[in-house]
């Protein structure tokens, strides 16, 4: 656990690099912090907080609402400390053109947020090719039968068809997530976008490691029916997944 704490930030914290997931993730770093939007904006007696107030927002959300400048703010937070845990390097993603972070030079990373909660993942490039990282409110059934047409494909949707009703709100909300951790993983190594249908998940087992396999050709080398593996946890009320790329041989060459 991070000892510093919101007491310097009353808008951010307090830190922690506590692992949610069962199984490990060699080499990775992952910080998470609870944030309050409302006090984004909130008068400071004295100067702002140093780490906060070093965070250059971009341009293009100097105009934004106080929730997604932080967003931003926190999850850039929580970057730089896991940079910080990582190697002892003093980082900051800064926003690509196309909004994704862009990661300091030989790293790479995923930063997520959820209803004022914030964390960040990041790893070596010559261990893992990408990381993926998202978190997700937990649906109940009726929301996830909703979004079930839109994330799942038609393998999926039968497997949810034979869930329990109790199950079928986890499952949709753990499929989401994954497929968004999926894409945080894949996006810069392809260089372009792709939707829920490009990828599914090989089998349902709840809560713990996972595959998924691609469906579509992406480029690359990411073809169909190339696989990669997952974790899922439950973390609150929240569901909290990753993606892993690890590295080839030539790529630690």
């Amino acid at each position: 656990m991070d000892s510093s704490s919101s007491l310097i930030d009353p808008f951010v914290g307090p830190f922690t690099s506590d692992w949610p997931w069962a199984s490990s993730l060699p080499g990775a770093r992952l910080v998470a912090a609870r944030f309050d939007p409302d006090r984004f904006d909130e008068p400071n007696v004295g100067p702002l907080p140093f780490e906060r107030g070093s965070i250059a927002l971009p341009p293009r959300l100097h105009g934004a609402i106080a929730k997604r400048r932080a967003e931003y703010v926190a999850g850039r937070l929580c970057a730089r400390r896991a940079l910080r845990l990582l190697d002892g390097r003093d980082a900051t993603p800064s926003m690509n053109e196309d909004r994704s972070p862009c990661w300091p030079a030989g790293c790479v990373g995923a930063i997520t947020h959820s209803d004022g909660w914030a964390a960040a993942l990041v790893a070596h490039r010559q261990t893992y090719q990408g990381v993926g990282l998202d978190a997700e409110r937990l649906l109940n059934e009726e929301q996830a039968r909703r979004l079930a047409t839109r994330v799942l494909t038609a393998e999926e949707i039968v497997r949810m068809r034979a869930l329990p009703p109790s199950s079928v709100g986890l499952m949709v909300s753990t499929t989401f997530s994954l497929k968004e951790s999926l894409f945080k993983a894949l996006y810069p190594l392809v260089g372009r976008m792709f939707h829920f249908p490009a990828a599914e998940l090989m089998a349902w087992h709840g809560i713990g490691p996972v595959r998924l396999r691609l469906l579509e050709d992406l480029g690359n080398g990411w073809t169909v029916g190339r696989e990669v593996t997952g974790m899922v946890c439950l973390l609150e009320d929240r569901v909290l997944s990753l993606v892993a790329l690890p590295a080839s041989a030539a790529d630690r060459d």
